[in-house]
């Protein structure tokens, strides 16, 4: 038997990653559990995830639930295409000029960690505590992972690949929609991954800050009534929606990116 058939059987025989990750689950549901029911942890500040599931499991009969989820996934949705239609194209631009690199590189040094957070008093004062808040926030921290990414692909493009294609007489936009952008699709790829997480994270944060409708200003509104099964029912809520668009995100660059060495090897390891 060959070496790839090994490989093949032993992928068969094994387990499912998936189901690893189940008993973790699991596991760590039946732990807390145990401990909410015992009181180690006090159940007034943490109740039972079987209490929390239940008020999840009413949520989704209600159509305010719903819109709140609706209106939490449009910030992220629209923070995103826009981060994406600037920082892309200012990453190709940027990365395929050395000058333009050592120009703006200590300006985005400068800009990349400050918070988002920390531009919520001028964004309210700009733009008040509505959807546009939110998306300039999601905007703004999204766009730098995508915009650094992008940067590095570009300037990541094999030289031997870019002379044997300058040898076959290949223009430079021929090189680069053949050989530079191909070899950045990875990175950019990994950036948008990353920029949909944060993108999430602010838009969940922006309406918990601002009060802009969503999942967040939900959550607030249920801490500050005291009703901490719904509250920790809209946070698992966010946990799932997050967990989902990464899982998607993952699964699409799987498939779009499956000529790549990186994903080839991935599905020849054993």
């Amino acid at each position: 038997m060959s070496a790839i058939s090994r490989r093949a059987v032993a992928r068969r025989l094994s387990p499912p990653e998936r189901s690893y990750g189940a008993l973790g689950v699991v596991g760590t549901v039946a732990a807390l559990e145990l401990l909410t029911r015992g009181e180690v942890v006090a159940s007034r500040h943490f109740p039972p995830p079987s209490a929390t599931f239940r008020t999840l499991g009413g949520l989704l009969d209600s159509a305010e639930f719903w819109g709140d989820v609706g209106s939490t996934l449009q910030g992220w949705g629209a923070g995103l295409a826009l981060a994406f239609a600037i920082a892309v194209p200012l990453g190709v631009t940027i990365g395929s000029s050395a000058v333009l690199y050592r120009a703006l590189r200590v300006p985005i040094e400068f800009l990349r960690p400050i918070p988002s957070v920390a531009l919520i008093p001028l964004v309210i004062l700009v733009y008040g505590s509505g959807f546009e808040s939110k998306l300039f926030l999601v905007v703004f921290g999204a766009s730098w992972p995508l915009l650094i990414q992008t940067i590095y692909g570009m300037q990541d493009a094999d030289p031997l690949a870019l002379d044997t294609a300058r040898a076959f007489g290949l223009g430079p936009v021929a090189r680069f929609a053949r050989v530079t952008l191909p070899g950045a699709a990875p990175y950019i790829a990994t950036g948008l991954r990353i920029s949909s997480s944060v993108a999430l994270v602010l838009a969940v944060t922006a309406e918990l800050v601002i009060g802009a409708d969503g999942l967040g200003r939900s959550i607030s509104l249920a801490q500050e009534s005291a009703a901490v099964e719904l509250m920790y029912a809209l946070v698992v809520v966010t946990g799932i929606v997050g967990w989902l668009l990464s899982s998607a995100f993952a699964g699409a660059e799987r498939r779009v990116l499956h000529w790549h060495t990186a994903h080839r090897r991935l599905e020849a390891a054993p």
